[in-house]
């Protein structure tokens, strides 16, 4: 594991991942979350980034109308006991959770917590999937919110969720506004028992397309993901939370269980590493109209 690191003129971070295996008590998922913060505290990490939805199960393998009472305002529980922990340990947390607004909609979001408590940043999930065992539209409205980097005491970054990972659009938006390095909360896996023939295929194609995001964009990239199985015949979450520098290099990588992650960032590579392959500067916005198309021509 990283030690602690000096920030030195910006440059340098040490950053955190929690993965976790879900159970059906909020309370005792808080609490394990929790005790894994304040060990990435201690060895360093001054950064921290949860999995999507972390302190309770993953509600979108099936459509069930008594899961909405799990929603929370962003002043609820779960979002104020981040707040005193980050306060206490002096450390930047990104926290996802199912939001409830006044209005009574309902966003798959997660905030940003600075070193002294108060929340700086507020994203809710843009793409939301509809398809067998991830059936978020019926929970979660569309994010509106857009992608805006939010700038902490120690680095600009954008927050990301779990499908917003296959879209480059996504990243280089975030990295337009700033973002130096993408974090992406994620739930994601697999049916063991009906994919095994494609298991390798599947794991080896969403790090390749996130690796791909940081070397596009010249960015760290972060993805953290949870572990285990909550409903039987049901969707096995495959953690392989990873950490990658601006040119795709896994620098920290985890296995299928319950795991701290850390690695060291020096942001300095981000600006070495796009002046050198200039993807920035030779882009030709004069000609990507058609990327404003909504549907493939066939």
């Amino acid at each position: 594991m990283a030690k602690q690191t000096k920030n030195i003129n910006g440059k340098n971070i040490t950053i955190g991942l929690i993965q976790t295996e879900v159970s059906q008590d909020k309370n005792k998922n808080l609490k394990n979350t929790i005790e894994k913060i304040k060990q990435a505290a201690k060895q360093g990490a001054q950064i921290i980034s949860l999995q999507e939805l972390f302190r309770m199960i993953y509600i979108g393998e099936s459509e069930k109308k008594e899961y909405f009472s799990y929603a929370e305002p962003i002043n609820g529980e779960t979002v104020t006991a981040m707040q005193k922990l980050a306060k206490e340990l002096k450390v930047i947390l990104i926290v996802p959770f199912y939001e409830i607004t006044d209005k009574k909609e309902y966003y798959n979001s997660a905030v940003v917590i600075e070193t002294d408590g108060k929340i700086i940043g507020h994203y809710r999930k843009m793409h939301v999937p509809h398809d067998p065992g991830f059936y978020e539209q019926y929970y979660f409205k569309k994010g509106n919110f857009g992608f805006k980097a939010v700038q902490t005491s120690l680095a600009k970054i954008g927050v990301l969720i779990c499908y917003d990972q296959w879209f480059p659009e996504a990243a280089r938006l975030m990295t337009l506004d700033g973002a130096e390095i993408l974090f992406y909360p994620t739930a994601i896996g697999w049916y063991k028992e009906k994919e095994k023939e494609i298991y390798d295929e599947f794991l080896d194609g969403w790090t390749t397309i996130q690796r791909s995001h940081a070397i596009a964009n010249s960015v760290y990239v972060a993805s953290v993901n949870r572990v285990g199985k909550e409903f039987p015949d049901k969707v096995t979450f495959w953690g392989n939370s990873f950490i990658a520098n601006p040119f795709g290099k896994v620098l920290a990588k985890a296995g299928e269980n319950e795991e701290i992650l850390i690695a060291e960032c020096d942001l300095s590579q981000n600006h070495e590493i796009r002046h050198a392959w200039r993807f920035f500067y030779e882009r030709r916005v004069d000609a990507y109209k058609g990327l404003l198309e909504k549907e493939i021509r066939k």
